[in-house]
This record gives structure tokens, sequence and C-alpha cells, in this order.
């Protein structure tokens, strides 16, 4: 049977640089806005600090108040809530997508590939596993940013039903980003949700959001552009089954292994 379609909202907003209480205002007034309710919201990827390398002054840890923020307002919302924040555990830092449900944490995952660039690597701790979230019968991955860039991260198998990527990925590389989406799309023959942010941070690095959801033929099914708003997208289960039926590419997929 296919899966029954889910709902899903993408928060493109412009990130108060280091300033989480804002953050968390800014989002509450934009959720206000919400005719209805999806099943999931995506938020950036640090989506309460911007893509900064203070984590020392910025961590929370898993009982502090973002986390708590996102408990509330999933129950409140009745929906989960996605998006990844700076995390502290063991003496460690960590660039942490948090999934949160109406009755509590639904997993968490580490970004893997930190970003060499920004000096990210010499931060935070990168993550070793991928996370499956099961929701509404969907099988979700999610994704940081650079991830997308490695797609031998991302090649899962024929049980990922959408690859879910939140960035703070800038202007000058948006063709890149664009792009990269779509393949990670095709090659996994999945949807693919690309969430990112607009405005400027406090690097002076641009951000023109170009968020978008993608179906597994490689179609774009919603682009926000650079506009500040909550996005709506339904992933659609009868489609998703169709294609890998009528066009069976995972079969002849490669087998392999990844070393750490």
């Amino acid at each position: 049977m296919p899966k029954s379609p889910v709902q899903i909202g993408l928060t493109q907003f412009n990130i108060a640089w280091e300033q989480p209480a804002k953050n968390l205002l800014i989002l509450e007034d934009m959720f206000s806005g919400l005719e209805s309710n999806p099943d999931i919201i995506f938020l950036p990827e640090m989506f309460t600090t911007g893509f900064t390398m203070n984590a020392v002054a910025m961590a929370e840890d898993m009982e502090g108040t973002s986390v708590s923020w996102m408990k509330e307002m999933a129950a409140a919302l009745q929906c989960d809530l996605a998006g990844s924040l700076i995390i502290e555990e063991d003496q460690r830092y960590y660039n942490r997508l948090v999934w949160m449900g109406p009755e509590g944490l639904r997993g968490t995952y580490d970004k893997r590939h930190l970003f060499t660039m920004a000096g990210e690597d010499r931060v935070y701790t990168g993550g070793k596993d991928r996370t499956m979230i099961q929701k509404s019968g969907w099988n979700f991955y999610p994704f940081i940013c650079y991830d997308v860039r490695f797609p031998v991260w991302t090649r899962v198998d024929a049980s990922a039903d959408v690859l879910v990527f939140v960035a703070n990925f800038p202007e000058k590389r948006i063709d890149a980003w664009s792009q990269l989406l779509i393949a990670r799309a095709i090659e996994n023959q999945c949807y693919v949700v690309g969430l990112n942010r607009v405005g400027w941070d406090g690097e002076q690095h641009y951000y023109n959001g170009a968020s978008v959801v993608v179906d597994p033929m490689g179609k774009i099914i919603l682009a926000l552009e650079e506009r500040e708003e909550i996005g709506i997208a339904t992933l659609d289960g009868v489609e998703l089954q169709l294609i890998r039926q009528d066009l069976p590419f995972l079969n002849d997929a490669d087998e392999f292994k990844i070393s750490l």
C-alpha cells in the first residue's frame, strides 16, 4: 500500500545573529500566521544563532532553553519540529539536528561533514551515524548543509522516502546548492527537502534562500526563492511508489561500505 500524504512546512527566515531569544520569538510569530499546521515544520541550520563558530558562548545542552522550546511548540502545534542548533555534550560541541514530536524527542543527527573553510571542524565534533526518523509511515533521513556535497554519505537505500537538508548556504554558491539537491533526489529516487536561510549573517555572508522540495524524478514542487515565509508542500506516497515501480533503478545500485 502507498504511504498516506504527509504535509511539510519549510521555515525560511532571516536568522538574527547570535540572538537565540529573538529568533525563537520570530519563529513563534511565523507559526502564528499558519492557517493550519503541517505534519512537520523544518527549521534551518543553527536556527537559534546563525552559522557561528562561537560555540562556547552559544551552546546549549539537550535540556536547555531552545530544545525545551521545541518540545513546547511541537506539543502546542501538534506537529513535529526539526532543525539544527549548537549543542554541548561531554565537553564537546555539535551542530546537531533535533527532531521533536508532540510527545517528545524523536531523534537527533550530528552533522557529519564539517565545513573546513569556515573552521567548523576546529570547533565542532563531527557525527558518525546517519539517522532515520519515522513519521506518518514515512522514513526521513536528516542531513545538514555541507553534507549535500557528499553523495556517498547521503546515498542510502530503498528505505529512504525523504532526504532533508537544513542549511546556511550562501548566495555565492547557491547554484551548486540547487543542482546538488536535484542530484540527491534523482540518485536516491526519493523526495528531497532543502531548507536554507535568507539575509546577512554576522560574518557578512549573504543568503538568498532558494529553499525547495524536489520530487523523486528531480522536479521542483516547491520553491521559496528569497522570501521569508513558511512554505507548505505535500509529499505524495502514491507518486513515490509508482516511480519506483515503473523505474526500479535502485535494484541496480552498487553495494558499498563507508569507513569512518
